[in-house]
């Protein structure tokens, strides 16, 4: 094997493991993260779209399993997440093919950053009252978790990068509980992407292999960590990493 495709590799294994880390951390990221990092390391745009997700759903099934041990996991909410999300990812994920790979590219950095910048915003004074609410209307969550799923399709990502917000910021769930309720969502949320874009033709096999190599270990080392970390401390970094790093990825796909 040439020298140039050992470093190749490392690089693709070791950008597993650390997206694997934020995955673990925050329950979310996973392959929105990938995709642009990714693309930084020389994938083309629509396999840098697609080829994380093949990793996507041992790391996430494994995190929602802790998260059910640890009492983490709201099920009716991950349940009513499932129920709208995965119509809407088989549609986003076919109509994906009919956007170019830069696009998506540059889709991805602008969700991050809007995302972002939301979660790191004060809540309103009556923010518990409104939620608890919501999270008792049972279409609401549904229809806003399909609407996730168009874009969870579109983007070949699991979703948890907007679950994760959906659940603090609208539902008022913990930092912990969203993640642990997201690992369950993304987890089947990632299936039916993950075939439909496999179907498509643009997953690139041994770079997703090599990437769900780091990424598995990467989101178990994560998962033990947010364990640690106080949910205000959490939903503050995971706000600060998100525009942090779609500002940087915009600014780099831009120039």
């Amino acid at each position: 094997m040439p020298f140039t495709e050992v470093v190749h590799n490392l690089e693709l294994l070791m950008v597993g493991l650390g997206i694997g880390v934020v995955f673990g951390l925050f329950g979310a990221g996973g392959s929105a993260f990938a995709t642009p990092v990714l693309a930084l390391v020389g994938i083309p745009g629509v396999a840098a779209v697609a080829s994380p997700l093949p990793g996507m759903l041992p790391a996430a099934f494994m995190g929602a399993r802790r998260a059910i041990r640890t009492g983490t996991l709201d099920r009716r909410i991950a349940g009513l997440a499932i129920a709208g999300g995965l119509p809407g990812t088989i549609i986003g994920a076919l109509a994906s093919s009919q956007v170019g790979g830069h696009r998506l590219l540059v889709l991805s950095g602008l969700m991050l950053f809007a995302v972002g910048a939301r979660v790191l915003m004060p809540d309103p004074a009556d923010h518990v009252a409104t939620c608890a609410a919501r999270r008792n209307h049972n279409s609401l969550v549904v229809s806003l978790s399909f609407a996730i799923g168009l874009v969870t399709g579109l983007l070949a990502n699991g979703g948890g990068f907007l679950l994760v917000p959906l659940f603090v910021v609208i539902l008022g769930l913990t930092s912990k509980e969203a993640a642990g309720t997201s690992m369950l969502a993304v987890g089947a949320l990632t299936l039916p992407t993950l075939v439909t874009h496999w179907a498509l033709g643009h997953i690139d096999w041994p770079v997703a292999l090599i990437f769900a190599l780091g990424m598995f270990p990467g989101s178990i080392a994560g998962t033990h960590l947010a364990q640690r970390v106080s949910a205000q401390r959490a939903r503050r970094a995971f706000g600060v990493v998100l525009v942090t790093f779609a500002g940087c990825f915009l600014v780099h796909q831009i120039v």
